[in-house]
């Protein structure tokens, strides 16, 4: 998985891929050029931190014209990473997996899921789509011959770092973690850790802080900022 070219401070990273996003839906409309006033309003971050970002990385708006949205669009995906594709294998394909699985949205970003594991006898062979799901105890020989260097875990909290050991021996070099657990890897691994429940009490407790009623959608979809 190639690096970007330049570092980028933490902070700032997080949002380039929100920008990315917006930019992403502009280019798609025909928009040949935005502001940042129009990117803070679509992912509500202030202009002047959005034209800070941007400076990071020689990306310079014309005064009373705005940002190339073409430029702009090839600039965040260099920065980020997205010229190439990277390659993923997905370990838990459950509903959680599953629904992963069936995202749309990665595609944008570069990722793709090649293989599919899981230890559960009833699924294993199963076929989804053109991607059949092998027995965890293939992992290891499979993402070392296909050098995969990204592994997502869905699996429950008792078996995440089992699933994490197996892919570092591997060569695995980042790790997207859904499992309810923190998992223990070298420092030279990339782990992003997405723990929905601890999502929810944050979102719960500032709704009890401001005294707003909860109210939750039925079927919600899944989420685009995955």
């Amino acid at each position: 998985m190639n690096g970007p070219a330049i570092r980028v401070p933490k902070f700032t990273l997080t949002r380039l891929p929100y920008y990315y996003r917006f930019v992403c839906d502009c280019d798609e409309r025909g928009l040949k050029f935005v502001s940042s006033e129009e990117i803070s309003q679509g992912v509500q971050v202030n202009a002047v931190q959005i034209r800070r970002d941007l400076m990071l990385f020689d990306a310079l708006g014309t005064p009373g014209v705005g940002y190339s949205v073409g430029e702009l669009r090839g600039k965040l995906e260099e920065i980020l990473g997205l010229n190439n594709v990277n390659e993923a294998v997905l370990i838990g394909v459950g509903r959680l997996g599953r629904a992963i699985l069936d995202y749309p949205g990665f595609k944008r970003y570069g990722l793709s899921i090649v293989a599919l594991f899981d230890n559960a006898p009833e699924i294993i062979g199963e076929k989804i789509g053109t991607k059949e799901i092998f027995p965890v105890t293939e992992l290891e020989h499979i993402v070392a011959r296909l050098h995969i260097k990204v592994g997502i875990i869905t699996v429950s909290a008792s078996g995440a770092q089992s699933v994490a050991d197996i892919l570092i021996s591997s060569g695995i070099k980042a790790i997207w973690n859904f499992a309810q657990v923190y998992i223990r890897v070298p420092r030279e691994i990339v782990v992003r850790n997405e723990d929905l429940a601890a999502g929810l009490a944050t979102l719960f407790h500032h709704l009890s802080e401001t005294g707003t009623e909860t109210k939750v959608a039925s079927d919600p979809p899944l989420s685009t900022q995955l």
